[in-house]
């Protein structure tokens, strides 16, 4: 009988052992189950950086001058030396010009000038001989008039009256002759005035560039015309036009809400996709008025362009350093949710439960905004899917690292 009862225990045994092993199986199971519940969240920590609100404006480059190149007087085009495209210097001869009238007004003037300094020699030869004999002729009166004085009676009074018209005589002509000296160095002053001017006038036969720059138009060729660009009576023809291309200048239309930011001397970046390079530039002068129709400023840009790269017309895309904060407390701008002027963040605590915190921001780019409060350098806040999360509840964060500076801008827009 004892067989029996030592199968039927080991009988009952084995579904009790079994009964135990898929419980305990059943367990461990459900703690799995349980973990892979908890919801992951990806979350970066607030961190002080820098923030810099920048202004992308777009716009075509223009010459910083353009220069229609006259002549200042008439004549024909001897010889023209560049042509469109050439490279020129500040006082380079562009062209010469043939004017026979000057040529022989300067040829006149030449001979009046050498009239007048030979007056001049005459005049003071003249003045030499009066003078000697004004010399002579007083000395003469001065003895007579002295031995009259100490000897009354030995000079006749005749005598002595003739050596002292003789005397005034003599210095009256020295006058004469001084006079005619004076007005022989005047006309010399005229004349050569005269010549000067007409040698200036010859000058001008030579026609120069003004600047440094480039010719991107010639308007005559050898043996045309030209009129003087002085002239106020007719439709004078320029000679070439001239760009002055080793500076040039973007005109932007700056919005009234940037409008306070804008500041001379403001370090501007500027973008060349048709060259693929990128130049800086800076903010030299601005209006200091809105127009009410665009509601902008405009402002212009000199960008430095010795070597050329850059032609006028040409595309370019700027960016305008606004405002720059440093060392401001920082999170990713797609961790904050606006709801109206409010703006919140989820922050994962230290036990990884999730909390609603409101936060007050300041300046924003297009990675960062700055907290003002609300948060602690290090607080850890979800950075997507908000909406997913609920205050109170454990997650399992996923740190993101983000770069702790923002310069990308936030403000666009376009230029001429």
């Amino acid at each position: 009988m004892r067989k029996p009862i030592a199968l039927i225990f080991a009988a009952g045994l084995a579904p009790a052992i079994l009964c135990g092993v898929t419980a305990c199986n059943s367990g461990a199971s459900g703690s799995q189950a349980s973990a892979a519940e908890i919801p992951s969240a990806t979350v970066a920590p607030a961190t002080r950086g820098t923030i810099t609100h920048t202004l992308n404006l777009a716009g075509q480059f223009q010459p910083y001058q353009v220069v229609d190149v006259h002549a200042k007087v008439s004549g024909y085009i001897r010889h023209i030396y560049v042509d469109i495209g050439d490279k020129v210097r500040q006082g380079q001869v562009l062209a010469v010009l043939e004017v026979p009238e000057l040529s022989a007004q300067l040829k006149g003037t030449v001979a009046e000038l050498a009239r007048s300094r030979d007056e001049i020699t005459r005049a003071e030869h003249e003045l030499a001989r009066t003078e000697s004999e004004h010399s002579a002729v007083h000395a003469d009166y001065r003895r007579l008039k002295q031995a009259a004085a100490a000897q009354p009676g030995l000079i006749a009074e005749q005598e002595l009256d003739d050596a002292q018209s003789k005397d005034l005589s003599a210095e009256a002509q020295v006058d004469a002759a001084k006079a005619s000296l004076a007005a022989a160095q005047q006309q010399a002053d005229v004349d050569s005035a005269n010549h000067e001017r007409v040698g200036a006038l010859m000058g001008y036969t030579q026609v120069t560039s003004p600047l440094n720059g480039v010719i991107i138009w010639r308007y005559a060729d050898t043996g045309a015309l030209i009129q003087a660009g002085t002239a106020s009576d007719v439709q004078s023809l320029p000679v070439v036009k001239l760009s002055q291309s080793d500076l040039l200048r973007l005109r932007l239309p700056v919005p009234e809400d940037a409008v306070q930011y804008i500041h001379e001397g403001a370090v501007v970046q500027v973008r060349v996709d048709a060259v693929n390079r990128s130049f800086v530039g800076r903010v030299v002068r601005f209006t200091r008025d809105v127009s009410l129709a665009t509601r902008t400023m405009e402002t212009e840009i000199d960008v430095e362009n010795r070597d050329l790269s850059l032609t006028p017309g040409m595309y370019a895309n700027t960016k305008i350093e606004l405002e720059r904060r440093q060392n401001v407390l920082t999170v990713p701008v797609m961790a904050v949710v606006r709801n109206g002027n409010q703006a919140s963040v989820l922050v994962v605590d230290a036990r990884n439960h999730v909390e609603l915190r409101t936060i007050a921001t300041g300046l924003q780019g297009s990675n960062l905004v700055e907290v003002k409060s609300g948060l602690a350098e290090g607080d850890r806040v979800i950075t997507g899917g908000q909406a997913n999360y609920q205050p109170g509840e454990t997650v399992r964060p996923v740190v993101r690292q983000l770069p702790t500076f923002d310069v990308n801008a936030e403000q666009s827009g376009g230029g001429e």
